[in-house]
Order: structure tokens, then sequence, then C-alpha cells
């Protein structure tokens, strides 16, 4: 089954859901190619590099050094070494590889924007970054190397590197020389012309790649932290009429309402809820509770941000210089060829940082919903950390613990990355945007909030059962069943890690988010 058809590799139109599909895909599960318009843009830009270097005409980076060395002219017959070199020595990256999923985002990415022909190279490169994705021949790209300007430098270098033939790949789980891999894939190596070389590794792919795959993450998480936290609501006898719409309408922030509403369809129609509603002398309940709206919501709006940004990223010409055939044949200076500096990914790490800002609130209110579950204090009849004979029995106190870790980790990770700047270059690239450490830490701090709903879930489900025999709405029983699939009621003390980490898997899968839009509400 092809389960990529219909991607575009157009420059213009590729989503973020595509982008993970690709991401995900196995080998000769589908084939990807190029669009012919696109062909067309990039040929165009192509013959304008190559007129413009028989001009003789001074041209950054194809006719001169780079960076500080701008200045520096290149005679004809080193210029494809030039561009060999400057791959070569770029891939210097450190580290330990990024995982598959990574590299397969990063060389997708680099092919659209190659594809949105600007860039000045032949459509060959994007065919064969098509290819090896296809076959599920992957560089071995070190995770540090990139401070997000002038392009994500090392990592795209090694991108770049794999089509030289050069450099060390992975495919089938094993680490080869990518020339032994191409080789036996059929695909000879390709020498880079003027320009080339500049265009693949100047960018913002390498921060994006990695920011897509833990935006989505991040989304599947905040769906799962409504079904945890609704979950968690029943198991401690709330009440849901702090979601009323009449309170959201009076502070109308929509990711607010969207979580209220969502809250609201999960528990609708609980016969726990229905077994307090009268008699119970509680105003209002705590914060951790009462609040999740206002909490959710804020989170909702700060990765709608983060959408939007990525979104218009993932289909951006983003090297230096860019190619501009359409103004051939203008008055005055030349608008063919333009320097900029669109591979400056400061817009992209701000809003990597604000997401792991955002998703240490949704954490941290987590966190004191499991305080609640398990602290006999606080949770309204249920049984010291919902062990069945506490005392002899630890039951789940160490879940609470082991999550108060996650979320230290978390606060640490919320520190921005895009507030630094490490000038490179011998001064010329002065400002940087750190969004390749503002990606990583994003995807790090989603791996942790995976863990603390995982938790969450463990814990409410515990205390779901403890209500028995009363029976909560369809849509967390369906939430409860599904934990329960995963990992058994504790009915005595146990290692507590193959459960979370098999809910920490449950939470990445997406399984609970789907329950959480299939009960509807907002979006």
């Amino acid at each position: 089954m092809d389960v990529l058809h219909g991607i575009p590799i157009d420059g213009h139109s590729l989503t973020l859901e595509a982008v993970e599909a690709v991401a995900r895909a196995a080998p000769g599960t589908g084939r990807l190619s190029l669009d012919a318009a696109a062909a067309r843009r990039m040929r165009a830009s192509r013959a304008t590099i190559e007129r413009l270097i028989g001009s003789g005409e001074p041209v950054y980076g194809m006719t001169t050094g780079f960076g500080r060395l701008a200045e520096v002219v290149i005679a004809p017959e080193d210029r494809r070494a030039l561009q060999h070199n400057l791959i070569r020595s770029h891939a210097s990256g450190v580290g330990e590889p990024l995982p598959r999923e990574c590299v397969r985002a990063i060389m997708l990415l680099r092919a659209n924007a190659l594809a949105r022909g600007h860039s000045g190279c032949r459509p060959r490169l994007v065919e064969r970054l098509l290819d090896m994705l296809d076959r599920g021949i992957h560089p071995v790209i070190p995770e540090f190397g990139s401070v997000g300007a002038s392009g994500d430098l090392a990592p795209l270098a090694h991108v770049a590197l794999s089509l030289l033939g050069e450099g060390y790949g992975e495919m089938g789980g094993e680490q080869r020389s990518m020339e032994d891999l191409l080789a036996e894939s059929g695909l000879a190596p390709i020498g880079l012309g003027p320009k080339e070389g500049l265009a693949l590794i100047n960018g913002t792919q390498a921060t994006t790649a990695l920011g897509v795959l833990a935006l989505l993450a991040a989304e599947r998480a905040l769906d799962t932290a409504e079904a945890s936290g609704a979950m968690s609501t029943e198991a401690l006898l709330g009440t849901p009429e702090a979601f009323r719409p009449e309170i959201q309408a009076a502070r109308p922030h929509p990711g607010q309402a969207a979580s209220a509403a969502r809250l609201r369809a999960l528990i609708a129609g609980s016969e726990i809820r229905e077994s307090h509603r009268l008699g119970d002398p509680r105003v209002q309940d705590a914060y951790s509770l009462r609040c999740i709206p206002q909490v959710h919501g804020a989170a909702r709006s700060a990765l709608g941000y983060a959408r939007r940004i990525l979104e218009v990223e993932v289909n951006s010409a983003t090297d230096n210089p860019l190619v501009f055939p359409e103004a051939a044949g203008g008055v005055g200076e030349s608008r063919e060829v333009l320097s900029g500096g669109n591979f400056h990914a400061q817009i992209v790490a701000q809003a990597l940082d604000l997401l792991a800002i955002a998703l240490v609130d949704v954490a941290s209110i987590s966190e004191r919903r499991i305080e609640r579950l398990v602290n006999p204090d606080l949770s309204l009849g249920l049984p010291a950390f919902l062990a069945r004979r506490p005392g002899l029995e630890s039951g789940l106190m160490v879940a609470q613990v082991v999550v108060a870790d996650l979320l230290s980790e978390m606060r640490v990770l919320a520190h921005p990355a895009s507030i630094d700047s490490v000038p490179t270059s011998a001064g010329q690239e002065d400002h940087v945007a750190m969004g390749l450490a503002a990606a990583r830490k994003a995807g790090r701090a989603v791996s942790c909030l995976e863990h603390i709903l995982a938790a969450e879930l463990m814990c409410a489900a515990q205390g779901v059962d403890y209500r028995r025999p009363l029976r909560s709405s369809d849509a967390v029983e369906e939430v409860h069943a599904l934990v329960r699939t995963r990992v058994a009621t504790l009915s005595g003390d146990r290692s507590l890690t193959a459960d979370l980490e098999a809910l920490a898997d449950l939470v990445a899968s997406g399984a609970i988010a789907d329950i959480t839009r299939s009960a509807g509400g907002g979006s």
C-alpha cells in the first residue's frame, strides 16, 4: 500500500502531518516524487546560476568563499571542490545519532525547501533525497552541531555528505559506510555544482524537523491530559461545574473554552458524578481540578502558535543567497540573486521554547492531581497511595516520586535556548538562534510529559477501581479499559517501571488522545 500517496513535494503544500507520516514510514511503503511544476522552477533557478557564473559576476558562495571568507575569489577550476569542501568541513557534528524519524523528517524538509525553486540547484538533488527515503537509506546525523544560523549547518552537511557517497548511513537498523549503501541500492554518488553545496546546508530544516515531531507529539499529549484529568476528577469525586460554558464565555480564550468543552464531553453521563451531586459539603475543588481548562487552555494557545510558525517554515526557502529567475531583465541593480537571512531560526526557536514552557504547566498540574490521588488526606476515601494494604504495601507511592523527578527535568528544559547567542565564523555570524537546542529540549520535554501522564493514568485508573460498582462516563470508561489492556490493577506491590513505560507508549501512540477527540467538545 502506498501510504505516502498524495504527499506533494512542491515547496508550498507540505503539512505537518505529512512530515510525520514520511518520518514514520517504512521503506517500500510508498514513493515520493518531485512535483513537475517545482522541477521547472528548479531548472529555471539553476539556469540563472549558470548564466551568472558564466558572466564573471562575483556571486557569494559560488565564485567566492563563505562567511568571513566571502571576499576570497574562487578560480573556475576550483568551484566544484569549493562545494565539496564546504560539505566535508561542515559535516562535523558530535553526539548520539538522531533517531531515524528525525533524520527522515530532515531529509524530507530539505527536499521540500529546495523544491520551492529559489535555491539554484538541480532537481536531481531533490530526486536523490526522495529515492533515499523510499529505499530507507538514512545518513547518520549527530545531535549537536548547529547554532540555528547560518542554518543547521552540521546536521544538513551530514545529509549532503550522503549524496557524495561519503560518511555513514543507516539502513535496516545497521550502520555502514554510505558508499556501500548507495552501491548496494544501485545509486551513484552525486557531484555538486556551484551553489549546490551551499543550498543543501543553509536552512532551518533540522530545527524544524525536530520541532514538527515534538509539536505533534505534544498535541497528542495535551489531548491525553484532558482524558487523564477527567479520570482523576472522577476518581477524586470532583465536580465538572467549573467546566461550564458560562464560565468560559466570561473569559473567552479559545484554548480555555476548547479544554472545558472537552472535559464536559468526557465526563458527561457519569454515575460517579451523580453519586455525590447532592449533599456534598464542598463548595469547590482544588485548583488542580477546577483550573484544568485555564492551564490546559493556555497550553493549547501556545501549541497553536507553534503550529502556525511550523506550518509556514516547512514550506519556506531558508538558504542563502536566494535565486529569483523572474527578476531577470530588470532595470538597474540585479535582483536575480539576493543575499539575506532566511536561514536564521529565531522564530522557530522561540516557538519551540514556548512549547517546552507550556508543557511544564501541563505536567505540573498533572503532578498535583497525582499527589491528591495518592495522599489519603486529600483523596476523599481512597486508601493511602492507592495500595490494597497500606503500610504493608507502598502501592503507587513511588509513581509520584518519579513524576517529581521528571517535572524537575522539564523545568530545566523550559529555560529558553532562543535567548542565547554565541557568535561564530569570526564574527560574521554574530547573532544566532540556538534553534536546534530549542528543538532538542522540546522533544525531551514531550517525552517527560508522556511519562508523567502515564503515571496519572495509572493512579486515576486505580482510583476509579476503588469507586466501583459505580461507573464513570462512557468516554472515561473507554480510557480506563484501554489503560487496563496495558497495565493490570495493582493488587499488591510490584515494580512499576514496565507499567509506566507501557502507558507512556500508549500516550505517545495517540490512542487516548483519539478518545478525547471522539468524545466531542472543543477542537
